[in-house]
């Protein structure tokens, strides 16, 4: 009996090894015959397509489209692709059909710049530059004033990830005005007023101490009581009257 269930035993495992081989081996010549891409988020999903994605290999002669699939490096493709500088990752795979799938994350803009310098420019939730995309409307905080590239690469990119991530500030935060010495002004949608953080130190306190300010003085008082609204200094909230 046992040697009948080995028997058994050693035909089922031969089966599926052989089944594995024959089901697994790809055709002899297989062509790439399709790019399928798939966007992770929909920031620039417009711009990421194949054909726009192929229009992009071919300039580095590297479209795999009618290729044999075994002379096609999904390596190089994954590293001209990632030099695209919306692109934050890019992988890059075979499929068993003769299919190549590009999977693309996008970068996240928090701040579109329009800087005294004359330079127009996005800037991601990672601190990278990133250029102007004209055919996407992004619900962003404009910046202007002396935002330098450097300026809002190592330091107020912070401050643009926090007014896309809190609910508040990303409804009222309309323009961020770096002017001198690299103090911040902020624009709020909502009232007649100017916010004054002065350095970007603590900005989540300064920007809690007004959004409580607002909450329990100006639905009171009105939103056009003030000209201008300066948080710079600590626990102190000071304020100038419209003339």
């Amino acid at each position: 009996m046992r040697i009948l269930l080995s028997l058994v035993m050693l035909l089922i495992i031969a089966y599926l090894c052989t089944a594995s081989t024959v089901f697994n081996k790809k055709p002899v010549g297989l062509v790439c015959s399709e790019i399928e891409v798939t966007t992770k988020d929909s920031t620039f999903s417009d711009l990421f397509t194949p054909h726009s994605v192929a229009d992009i290999l071919k300039q580095k002669k590297l479209n795999p489209i009618g290729k044999d699939i075994d002379s096609v490096s999904t390596l190089l493709m994954e590293r001209e692709l990632s030099q695209n500088p919306l692109i934050d990752n890019v992988e890059c795979y075979k499929t068993p059909s003769g299919k190549i799938r590009i999977d693309i994350s996008q970068k996240t803009p928090v701040l579109r710049v329009f800087n005294n310098n004359g330079e127009n420019f996005l800037v991601d939730n990672k601190g990278s530059i990133m250029p102007q995309v004209t055919s996407n409307a992004f619900h962003l905080t404009v910046v202007t004033g002396q935002a330098s590239k450097t300026f809002c690469a190592s330091k107020l990119y912070e401050l643009g990830v926090f007014l896309q991530n809190d609910p508040f500030w990303k409804a009222q935060a309309e323009q961020i005005n770096v002017v001198s010495g690299g103090n911040i002004e902020i624009v709020p949608r909502v009232g007649n007023h100017i916010i004054y953080l002065g350095q970007l130190d603590d900005y989540e306190n300064k920007l809690r101490r007004v959004e409580k300010f607002y909450t329990k003085a100006l639905n009171k008082i009105g939103w056009n009581k003030y000209e201008r609204i300066n948080v710079e200094l600590s626990n102190q909230i000071i304020c100038t009257k419209r003339k």
